[in-house]
């Protein structure tokens, strides 16, 4: 086995050995294992079964991270996206107002035209032909908006009508749970423990059978995956060539692309590995991770930046994601400990994972008004829409349109100015 490892992964060019790939799986693992509770809790808000949403959601993670394990060979997991999963149920679903079966139609045919984007080389192209500033406000519109959809779960901010907004009941179990989990979190991270998020999400869950809103199971704590059944191939094609199906998949495909990309370049640095060859098959991976999470009942799949967290340990090889699959494997089987945790508890992994993402903030320079009105715009209407969507299309509208009437036409890629005409075609037909 040691002598198969070894030819597959090219260990010892590396420099790593199975024990040290596998146990870097394992932290890979711990670090973005929260998934599993927080994916099923956003979708399910689309009236999604809960249950088989956590079976869809760690087959999803096994097959995707899998593929880039022994394809690719690169000790990078894969699963479904937070802030994808966001525009999924809240945008999708909730502010454009189409089926979850719909949705994962949209995700499906997102898979397929990512394949072939790669497998022609174009998703590099498409890259070059989006402003450099917008690629760093989109991230940080969409932290700000899986930190409000966190708060909101938890209810620390919710409706109001004289204020749109306001601060919630503080008497509330739900924010007291959310509020522990979130101290747990915050102190984990400043000792530096890699399972942070995790153990904050079972800190708060534990915190709620205290309250008496968190019950364990009645049956079995360890038992077989619920049926996926419920959400296998549920496609609705009735509007399959609408403006708003062409929308949806140039948005997945639009922060899935730059999320991937900067996920691979981000692990292969902090590993070490400036050898970039090998990223035609990460972007293959992801892209069938993609196409599969469609099919399983799943939000778009993308590479996890946790990853890093197992390269730190020593992972070098796709022996790393092959043993974060493996742990996905086994806890299929422990649904019912999964499912019991409230939305209250999940709510701190939403905050802490917008915290991560507005970071790029820093590297906007707001001084140029050329560039900071539209990365303003672009941060401030995805929360304030609660739409994902929204905040690209203005954000890139503004762009073009300051850059058109300022002199600067010409620097503005042709791919960019077919974008901008298909999001004012959809912005008059939804006024008209």
């Amino acid at each position: 086995m040691k002598q198969l490892l070894e030819r597959t992964f090219k260990l010892k060019e590396y420099g790593t050995t199975v024990h040290r790939e596998l146990m870097a799986g394992l932290i890979t693992f711990l670090t973005m294992s929260y998934i599993l509770v927080v994916n099923p809790s956003i979708l399910s808000a689309t009236g999604m079964d809960k249950e088989a949403l956590f079976t869809s959601t760690a087959l999803t993670a096994i097959l995707s991270t899998l593929v880039m394990g022994l394809y690719a060979k690169l000790p990078i997991a894969q699963a479904p996206g937070m802030g994808l999963n966001a525009f999924f149920a809240f945008t999708v679903c909730g502010v454009m107002g189409y089926s979850w079966q719909f949705a994962l139609t949209a995700v499906f045919i997102e898979g397929l035209i990512f394949i072939l984007l790669t497998l022609f080389n174009m998703r590099e192209l498409i890259v070059q032909s989006i402003p450099p500033v917008l690629k760093e406000a989109i991230p940080v519109g969409i932290g700000l908006f899986i930190a409000l959809i966190g708060l909101e779960n938890a209810g620390i901010v919710v409706s109001n009508q004289s204020t749109l907004l306001a601060l919630g009941d503080l008497s509330a179990h739900s924010v007291w749970i959310a509020m522990f989990g979130l101290l747990v979190t915050a102190v984990l991270y400043v000792l530096k423990v890699k399972s942070a998020i995790l153990i904050g999400i079972v800190a708060a869950t534990l915190f709620g059978m205290v309250t008496g809103d968190v019950h364990l199971p009645a049956d079995n704590v360890v038992s077989m995956p619920p049926s996926i059944a419920p959400l296998l191939f549920q496609f609705d094609t009735t509007h399959i060539f609408s403006l708003d199906m062409l929308m949806i998949v140039f948005t997945l495909l639009f922060i899935n692309l730059f999320d991937t990309i900067g996920t691979f370049i981000g692990v292969m640095e902090r590993a070490g590995l400036a050898d970039y060859s090998r990223m035609k098959q990460a972007l293959l991976a992801d892209s069938i991770g993609t196409t599969l999470a469609g099919a399983l009942g799943c939000s778009t799949v993308t590479a996890y930046v946790e990853s890093t967290a197992g390269v730190a340990a020593g992972g070098r090889t796709g022996l790393t994601a092959i043993g974060t699959a493996l742990l996905f494997i086994l806890a299929l089987f422990f649904a019912p400990l999964f499912l019991i945790v409230p939305a209250a508890a999940t709510a701190p992994a939403l905050i802490v994972v917008g915290l991560f993402m507005v970071g790029s903030i820093a590297r906007i320079d707001f001084n140029d008004m050329g560039e900071g009105i539209p990365a303003f715009l672009t941060i401030i209407f995805m929360p304030f829409t609660y739409s994902i969507a929204e905040g690209i299309v203005f954000g890139l509208l503004s762009y073009m349109f300051i850059k058109m009437f300022t002199g600067k036409a010409r620097t503005i890629p042709v791919a960019l100015y077919i974008i901008g005409v298909l999001f004012l075609i959809k912005l008059v037909v939804d006024a008209l």
